[in-house]
Protein backbone atom coordinates (compact mmCIF):
# COMPACT_ATOMS: atom_id res chain seq x y z
CA UNK A 1 0.00 0.00 0.00
CA UNK A 2 1.29 3.31 -1.12
CA UNK A 3 1.96 5.29 1.59
CA UNK A 4 1.02 3.21 3.83
CA UNK A 5 1.87 3.17 8.01
CA UNK A 6 1.08 0.35 10.35
CA UNK A 7 -1.13 -1.35 7.65
CA UNK A 8 -3.17 2.05 7.14
CA UNK A 9 -3.01 4.32 3.94
CA UNK A 10 -2.92 7.95 4.03
CA UNK A 11 -4.16 9.90 6.82
CA UNK A 12 -7.84 11.67 5.83
CA UNK A 13 -8.85 8.71 3.13
CA UNK A 14 -12.37 7.73 2.84
CA UNK A 15 -13.74 4.89 4.65
CA UNK A 16 -15.51 2.15 2.50
CA UNK A 17 -17.88 0.51 5.17
CA UNK A 18 -17.65 -3.06 2.41
CA UNK A 19 -13.87 -3.00 2.60
CA UNK A 20 -14.15 -2.64 6.41
CA UNK A 21 -16.24 -5.63 7.16
CA UNK A 22 -14.39 -7.75 4.83
CA UNK A 23 -11.24 -7.27 6.83
CA UNK A 24 -10.13 -10.19 8.41
CA UNK A 25 -9.51 -8.03 11.70
CA UNK A 26 -12.85 -6.96 11.18
CA UNK A 27 -14.02 -10.35 11.21
CA UNK A 28 -12.20 -11.63 13.91
CA UNK A 29 -13.45 -8.83 16.25
CA UNK A 30 -16.79 -9.92 15.61
CA UNK A 31 -15.98 -13.75 16.01
CA UNK A 32 -14.58 -13.30 19.36
CA UNK A 33 -17.17 -10.52 20.30
CA UNK A 34 -20.02 -13.38 19.67
CA UNK A 35 -17.96 -16.21 21.72
CA UNK A 36 -17.66 -13.49 24.49
CA UNK A 37 -21.57 -13.27 24.66
CA UNK A 38 -21.96 -16.92 24.83
CA UNK A 39 -19.53 -17.30 27.51
CA UNK A 40 -20.87 -14.79 29.99
CA UNK A 41 -24.49 -15.15 28.69
CA UNK A 42 -24.16 -19.28 29.43
CA UNK A 43 -22.91 -18.74 32.76
CA UNK A 44 -25.19 -16.12 34.08
CA UNK A 45 -29.02 -17.75 32.71
CA UNK A 46 -27.81 -21.23 33.28
CA UNK A 47 -24.70 -22.25 35.65
CA UNK A 48 -26.34 -20.86 38.60
CA UNK A 49 -28.75 -23.68 39.43
CA UNK A 50 -30.35 -24.68 42.78
CA UNK A 51 -29.02 -27.61 45.08
CA UNK A 52 -32.35 -28.95 45.70
CA UNK A 53 -35.89 -27.82 44.99
CA UNK A 54 -36.31 -27.43 48.32
CA UNK A 55 -33.14 -24.75 48.82
CA UNK A 56 -34.03 -21.15 47.04
CA UNK A 57 -29.91 -20.48 47.13
CA UNK A 58 -28.17 -20.20 43.73
CA UNK A 59 -25.12 -22.32 43.38
CA UNK A 60 -22.38 -22.35 40.86
CA UNK A 61 -22.76 -25.30 38.63
CA UNK A 62 -19.17 -25.87 37.83
CA UNK A 63 -18.16 -27.97 41.16
CA UNK A 64 -20.16 -25.09 43.31
CA UNK A 65 -17.22 -22.97 42.99
CA UNK A 66 -18.67 -19.18 42.87
CA UNK A 67 -15.12 -18.16 41.56
CA UNK A 68 -15.30 -20.32 38.54
CA UNK A 69 -18.36 -18.39 37.58
CA UNK A 70 -17.14 -15.14 38.64
CA UNK A 71 -13.81 -15.49 36.63
CA UNK A 72 -16.04 -16.67 33.93
CA UNK A 73 -18.26 -13.93 33.90
CA UNK A 74 -15.30 -11.29 34.28
CA UNK A 75 -13.26 -12.48 31.36
CA UNK A 76 -16.31 -12.56 29.42
CA UNK A 77 -17.21 -9.08 30.01
CA UNK A 78 -14.47 -7.46 29.44
CA UNK A 79 -13.69 -9.41 26.08
CA UNK A 80 -17.19 -7.93 25.30
CA UNK A 81 -16.43 -4.19 25.94
CA UNK A 82 -12.70 -4.81 24.45
CA UNK A 83 -13.97 -5.58 21.58
CA UNK A 84 -16.02 -2.95 21.16
CA UNK A 85 -13.41 -0.62 21.97
CA UNK A 86 -10.79 -2.11 19.14
CA UNK A 87 -13.40 -2.00 16.77
CA UNK A 88 -13.72 1.60 16.54
CA UNK A 89 -10.29 1.96 17.10
CA UNK A 90 -10.03 0.12 13.78
CA UNK A 91 -12.95 2.21 11.64
CA UNK A 92 -11.18 5.30 12.83
CA UNK A 93 -7.34 4.17 12.44
CA UNK A 94 -6.92 5.49 8.85
CA UNK A 95 -7.81 9.17 10.13
CA UNK A 96 -4.98 9.03 12.73
CA UNK A 97 -2.76 11.45 11.20
CA UNK A 98 0.12 10.74 13.68
CA UNK A 99 2.35 8.08 13.15
CA UNK A 100 3.48 7.78 17.12
CA UNK A 101 -0.62 7.70 17.96
CA UNK A 102 -0.55 4.83 15.45
CA UNK A 103 2.42 3.35 17.19
CA UNK A 104 0.69 3.38 20.33
CA UNK A 105 -2.64 2.05 19.10
CA UNK A 106 -1.21 -1.13 17.74
CA UNK A 107 0.79 -1.87 20.18
CA UNK A 108 -2.07 -1.34 22.74
CA UNK A 109 -3.56 -3.56 20.51
CA UNK A 110 -1.05 -6.08 21.13
CA UNK A 111 -1.24 -5.53 24.99
CA UNK A 112 -4.54 -5.85 25.15
CA UNK A 113 -5.01 -9.27 22.90
CA UNK A 114 -2.14 -10.70 24.19
CA UNK A 115 -3.60 -10.29 27.50
CA UNK A 116 -7.20 -11.14 26.87
CA UNK A 117 -5.49 -14.64 25.10
CA UNK A 118 -3.75 -15.45 28.81
CA UNK A 119 -7.53 -14.51 30.71
CA UNK A 120 -8.85 -17.08 28.51
CA UNK A 121 -6.60 -19.76 28.52
CA UNK A 122 -6.96 -19.43 32.40
CA UNK A 123 -10.97 -19.47 31.99
CA UNK A 124 -10.82 -22.58 29.89
CA UNK A 125 -8.36 -24.37 32.49
CA UNK A 126 -10.17 -23.43 35.55
CA UNK A 127 -13.87 -23.79 33.79
CA UNK A 128 -12.95 -27.51 32.54
CA UNK A 129 -11.01 -28.64 36.00
CA UNK A 130 -14.04 -27.65 38.08
CA UNK A 131 -16.49 -29.45 35.85
CA UNK A 132 -14.43 -32.22 35.70
CA UNK A 133 -14.67 -32.04 39.52
CA UNK A 134 -18.05 -31.68 39.51
CA UNK A 135 -20.90 -34.61 41.05
CA UNK A 136 -24.00 -34.76 38.36
CA UNK A 137 -27.46 -34.58 39.72
CA UNK A 138 -30.47 -33.64 38.49
CA UNK A 139 -30.18 -30.01 39.15
CA UNK A 140 -26.25 -30.11 37.35
CA UNK A 141 -27.75 -31.51 34.16
CA UNK A 142 -29.99 -29.22 33.53
CA UNK A 143 -27.48 -26.86 32.75
CA UNK A 144 -24.72 -29.03 31.45
CA UNK A 145 -24.93 -28.03 27.96
CA UNK A 146 -24.47 -24.29 29.24
CA UNK A 147 -21.31 -25.27 30.95
CA UNK A 148 -19.88 -27.32 28.11
CA UNK A 149 -20.67 -24.16 25.50
CA UNK A 150 -18.80 -21.95 28.42
CA UNK A 151 -15.66 -24.17 28.24
CA UNK A 152 -15.93 -24.48 24.35
CA UNK A 153 -16.15 -21.18 23.97
CA UNK A 154 -13.54 -20.24 25.91
CA UNK A 155 -11.35 -22.48 23.99
CA UNK A 156 -12.15 -20.80 20.95
CA UNK A 157 -11.80 -17.54 22.28
CA UNK A 158 -7.96 -18.42 23.28
CA UNK A 159 -7.26 -19.01 19.39
CA UNK A 160 -8.95 -16.26 17.58
CA UNK A 161 -7.24 -13.66 20.45
CA UNK A 162 -3.76 -15.06 19.58
CA UNK A 163 -4.36 -14.49 16.34
CA UNK A 164 -4.84 -11.18 16.57
CA UNK A 165 -2.31 -10.41 18.75
CA UNK A 166 -0.29 -12.24 15.62
CA UNK A 167 -2.09 -9.55 13.40
CA UNK A 168 -1.22 -7.05 15.76
CA UNK A 169 2.44 -7.79 16.06
CA UNK A 170 2.54 -7.65 11.70
CA UNK A 171 1.52 -4.39 12.31
CA UNK A 172 3.71 -3.38 14.02
CA UNK A 173 6.94 -4.97 12.30
CA UNK A 174 5.09 -3.24 9.02
CA UNK A 175 5.09 0.14 10.31
CA UNK A 176 8.92 0.01 11.87
CA UNK A 177 10.67 -1.91 8.42
CA UNK A 178 12.79 0.90 7.12
CA UNK A 179 14.41 -1.47 5.02
CA UNK A 180 11.83 -0.31 2.23
CA UNK A 181 14.10 3.30 2.02
CA UNK A 182 17.20 1.71 1.15
CA UNK A 183 16.58 -1.66 -1.44
CA UNK A 184 16.62 0.55 -4.44
CA UNK A 185 19.45 2.47 -3.53
CA UNK A 186 22.11 0.41 -1.79
CA UNK A 187 22.49 -3.22 -2.64
CA UNK A 188 22.26 -6.27 -0.12
CA UNK A 189 26.10 -6.92 0.52
CA UNK A 190 26.81 -4.87 3.32
CA UNK A 191 30.56 -5.03 2.58
CA UNK A 192 29.51 -3.87 -1.15
CA UNK A 193 31.21 -0.59 -2.60
CA UNK A 194 28.70 2.64 -2.23
CA UNK A 195 27.59 2.87 -6.60
CA UNK A 196 29.41 5.07 -8.90
CA UNK A 197 27.76 8.13 -10.57
CA UNK A 198 26.00 6.22 -13.70
CA UNK A 199 28.10 6.03 -16.55
CA UNK A 200 27.62 9.09 -19.45
CA UNK A 201 27.34 8.21 -23.05
CA UNK A 202 30.08 6.79 -23.89
CA UNK A 203 32.05 9.63 -25.64
CA UNK A 204 34.08 10.89 -22.36
CA UNK A 205 37.81 11.44 -22.94
CA UNK A 206 40.04 8.63 -20.92
CA UNK A 207 41.93 11.28 -19.44
CA UNK A 208 41.77 12.32 -15.93
CA UNK A 209 43.45 15.67 -16.16
CA UNK A 210 43.21 18.45 -18.22
CA UNK A 211 45.52 21.49 -18.69
CA UNK A 212 44.12 24.19 -17.03
CA UNK A 213 42.71 26.80 -19.74
CA UNK A 214 45.81 29.12 -19.50
CA UNK A 215 48.56 27.70 -21.76
CA UNK A 216 51.19 31.18 -21.34
CA UNK A 217 53.47 30.37 -18.85
CA UNK A 218 53.90 32.94 -16.13
CA UNK A 219 57.12 34.80 -15.95
CA UNK A 220 58.75 34.48 -12.64
CA UNK A 221 59.82 37.93 -12.32
CA UNK A 222 57.27 40.47 -13.65
CA UNK A 223 57.94 43.39 -15.88
CA UNK A 224 57.98 46.06 -13.42
CA UNK A 225 59.27 44.62 -10.80
CA UNK A 226 63.02 43.95 -9.27
CA UNK A 227 63.76 41.95 -5.88
CA UNK A 228 65.56 44.08 -3.90
CA UNK A 229 69.31 43.64 -3.08
CA UNK A 230 69.85 43.63 0.71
Amino acid sequence: MEGASFGAGRAGGAIDPVDFLRQPQTILRVTTWIFSIVVFGSIVNECYVNRNSRDSELLCIFNENESACSYGIAVGIIAFFGCIFFFVVDLYFQQISSVKDRKRAVLLDLGFSGFLAFLWFVAFCFLANQWQQTTMSRAVSQGADAARAAITFSFFSIIVWVVLAVRALQRYRLGTDMSLFATDQFGTDASAAYPGYPAGSGIESTDTYQSPPFTETLDANPKGYQVPAY
